[in-house]
């Protein structure tokens, strides 16, 4: 089978298609044909240095997948080939999810949900799965709390207004003025170019920061935090604030495969309460150029690859 892998830790030149061993499901494990594999921005930090992730003997990038099941493993039951499936498997151990196919154990997948293209299914699971675990798994955003979702118009932000907002929250969100409406429409209830305003000189009382920014921000965001308030980080256990005010807590939060997340996210777009933004559609051949533009960090939305 066709996979790109990375033949050594650096910059996007060293993602490589290559003709690797296509994978047996074993016990509890079901193979997918990959169809469309969504990229997020910890392919290309990890494709860059190695680091937190468990690899496998040889490197390959890639956890978002929408496919069809093309075989299942012994003691599968809620699975069978020809099923439409989607979801993260295995992060963060390797996955390999640029490639023809892979293998997950089957409650690391949910059937695909049925309005969405394989293209719009790629883009959900680890950027819609991180903003429903710290959202609603960590900071139990309620009906009437403020949510302030840094990057609001990226991977992650995006999909956490649209969460925040199904739970009935407020929601602030910092974008480029170019990307407003698109934030507005998505169900933010303020919107604030963060190139012409400082967040915390405009915004107070806020009950949830979800911050996937890190650094300053993570630090600024506190002062915006009421009694009560929760400020969730997602770059890096480092990027927790050292001093937290009383009263309130600052969380790190690492996305993991989560079969109920995954119907829960489906739901949503069920309901029409959560949609997939796509900014860049590529073919695999081009997973370097995807992680190029990935980095320049300007991307509303997912890229996505196709895999023929």
């Amino acid at each position: 089978m066709r996979a790109v892998v990375v033949e050594q830790w650096g910059g996007p030149e060293n993602l490589v298609e290559r003709e690797t061993e296509r994978p047996e499901p074993g016990l509890n494990e079901v193979l997918v044909r990959v169809h469309a594999a969504g990229v997020n921005p910890v392919d290309w930090k990890t494709r860059a240095s190695g680091a937190l992730i468990e690899w496998g003997a040889v490197p390959a990038v890639g956890w978002d997948v929408s496919g069809t099941v093309e075989a299942v493993g012994p003691g599968v039951g809620m699975f069978r080939p020809g099923d439409e499936v989607f979801g993260m498997p295995l992060f963060p151990r390797q996955a390999g999810g640029y490639s023809e196919y892979v293998v997950a154990p089957a409650r690391h997948l949910a059937p695909k949900p049925a309005a969405l293209t394989h293209v719009e299914a790629a883009a959900l699971p680890l950027a819609a799965l991180t903003a429903w675990q710290a959202l609603v798994d960590t900071a139990d955003v309620r009906p009437g709390e403020r949510v302030l979702v840094h990057a609001a118009a990226g991977g992650v932000g995006h999909f956490a207004v649209q969460i925040a907002k199904a739970r009935g929250a407020y929601v602030i969100g910092t974008a480029s003025a170019a990307k407003h409406d698109l934030v507005r429409e998505l169900g933010a209830d303020e919107v604030i170019d963060y190139r012409e305003a400082r967040f915390e000189d405009v915004v107070t009382d806020v009950d949830v920061v979800l911050d996937g920014l890190g650094g300053e921000t993570a630090r600024r965001s506190l002062t915006v935090l009421r009694e009560g308030g929760r400020l969730i980080t997602l770059p890096g256990p480092d990027d927790v604030p050292a001093a937290v005010p009383d009263g309130v807590r600052a969380i790190w939060v690492l996305v993991e495969p989560d079969h109920l997340g995954l119907r829960e996210i489906t739901a949503l777009v069920e309901q029409d309460r959560l949609r997939p933004v796509v900014d860049t559609v590529l073919p695999l051949a081009e997973a370097a150029k995807a992680h190029e533009l990935g980095e320049r960090g300007r991307t509303t939305g997912k890229i996505v690859l196709t895999i023929a």
